[in-house]
Parts: structure tokens; sequence; C-alpha cells
């Protein structure tokens, strides 16, 4: 990944951040874990999925299902800078006019399925890849999960199936914040070795930094890791990332700003990004 394009990841997730910031607003949003996977799911949708505003009706195009359905404010804000949205629609966020609702909804284009209830959209996105094995297409299918998300057994029984039907265009993608809802993953159930357990479970697996779009690069253009297996990527981020503010506090789980809270956290995202960011970069579409 050349330094050009790098700048231009970094100033779309800023202002993907500040779209989140801005729907932690009348009503409110899930802004902790949005933040989290801002990066992620930036990657995604701009280096390893063909899905694009003109190809949402291709069943040759690629899946990415959100498992982890309350962090839909990274998606509406990808899909706005993408083209998927238009950026006004933001503005309607929990709105009577609009289908921007706190989980996805596939009313709004660029959904792939309802999310909401945890541990379920891996069962869907196995089931997805399975056929468009059988159809002989070449879909890439990715599913997000929250890491909290897998104490639910679905997922795994979910891995198990995929790795005994060897889907190996199922890609799982864990946002390892460490957090589910208030609490730490590791003092509730711990989760750990993830990656041991995943590989028990017959997926091929590599670990990443989940805000360095570098490392991401370098793990999704090596999909699939093992040949006959689905991949699993987890992760490392940082709840509330970007916002110092706010990373890896339990009490920013779920927040509904006031207006002027709202514009001291996008002066401190700007802030935050201003070290590393010019402000020509800033306008890269």
């Amino acid at each position: 990944m050349n330094h050009e394009t790098m700048q231009h990841l970094q100033a779309m997730a800023i202002r993907v951040r500040e779209s989140i910031i801005r729907m932690a607003t009348n009503g409110g949003c899930f802004i902790g874990a949005s933040l989290s996977c801002t990066d992620l799911v930036v990657y995604l949708y701009t280096r390893f999925l063909n899905v694009n505003k003109d190809n949402l009706e291709d069943p040759q195009r690629d899946y990415l299902f959100l498992s982890k359905g309350h962090d839909v404010p990274a998606l509406y804000g990808t899909f706005a800078e993408i083209g998927i949205l238009e950026k006004d629609r933001l503005r309607n966020h929990l709105t009577a006019r609009d289908d921007l609702y706190l989980h996805p909804n596939r009313n709004v284009p660029g959904i792939e399925f309802h999310a909401g209830s945890l541990g379920h959209l891996l069962s869907v996105a196995t089931g997805v890849a399975l056929d468009c094995r059988l159809r002989g297409q070449g879909n890439r299918v990715v599913v997000i999960t929250g890491d909290g998300e897998l104490d639910e057994g679905s997922n795994w029984e979910a891995c198990l199936i995929a790795a005994a039907q060897k889907l190996d265009n199922l890609v799982i993608v864990v946002d390892r914040n460490a957090f589910q809802a208030n609490v730490e993953t590791e003092a509730l159930i711990p989760l750990e070795p993830l990656g041991d357990k995943f590989e028990a479970f017959g997926a091929g697996v590599r670990r990443v930094d989940g805000h360095d779009f570098a490392g991401m690069d370098a793990a999704f253009s090596a999909v699939p890791f093992c040949g006959g297996k689905p991949s699993v990527v987890i992760a490392d981020t940082v709840r509330g990332r970007g916002v110092p503010s706010i990373e890896r506090r339990a009490d920013r789980w779920f927040c509904d700003f006031t207006a002027d809270e709202v514009e001291a956290l996008v002066r401190e995202l700007h802030g935050e990004a201003g070290a590393e960011l010019t402000s020509e970069t800033l306008i890269v579409r």
C-alpha cells in the first residue's frame, strides 16, 4: 500500500468518525464500538470487497454482514463516503422520516440482512457462502462480529459447519475491542486464546492491528489463509478510537450527546488527526 492510498484511507476514516459522532445525538448511538470498527469497515469497502453503488443488485458481487448490528453508524458513514447513501441522509438518523435506525435494516441500500440479536449473522453468512459455492460463483462473504458476541454458541456451530463445507470464500472478522457492552470481555467470559479456539474449529487465523491499514492490507491480501478453510481475521481495536476522551471507557458504550458535546468531540477528533493529516488530505475523495 503506497503512502497516497494510506492517507486517503486515513482521511476517509476520520470523516466516517465525524459522521458517527454526529449520529450520537437526538437519540444517540453505540458510539464506542462504532468507532472501534470504523477502520475495518472503511478498509473492507474500499480495498477488499467488490461492492459499490452500481452493483448492489449484481449476484456476482461480494457480501458483508454486520453481525454486531449496533455498530451500524460505521456502515452508514462509510456508505455515505462511497456513494451508496446520500450524505444528507445521515441527518435523518433515528427520525421517523427515514430507515436509518439503531440496527441494520434492509430498507437501506447496501444492508444485506437485518441484525440486532447478536450471534446470528455468522450463521447467515455461512449459508450465503455455501450457496455461492454451490452455484459455482466466486463471491467473497465477509461477516464482522463483535468479540463479546462470541459468547453465543451459534457462532461456533457456524464455524464448524463452514470448516466441514470447506468454505474458504468465507471471512470472519472479529472486532476485538475487548469490551462486551459495559464490561471487559476477559472479566466476564474470557475469550483468549481466541486464535487457538478458531483454529481448533477448523479456520485459518491471522491477527492484526485493526487500525493499521497496511497491516490489514497484508492480511486480507492473503485470504484465504488456508485452502479449504474459512479465514478468521482477529482485529485488535480500541473502543472509541480517534477520540481520546472516550477511548477504552466502559461508560461510553451508548451515548446521547448534546449538540455542544458533539461539536467538542468533533474538534477533539480533528485535533487528534491534525498531527498526521493536512487540511488538503482531509478533503480527498
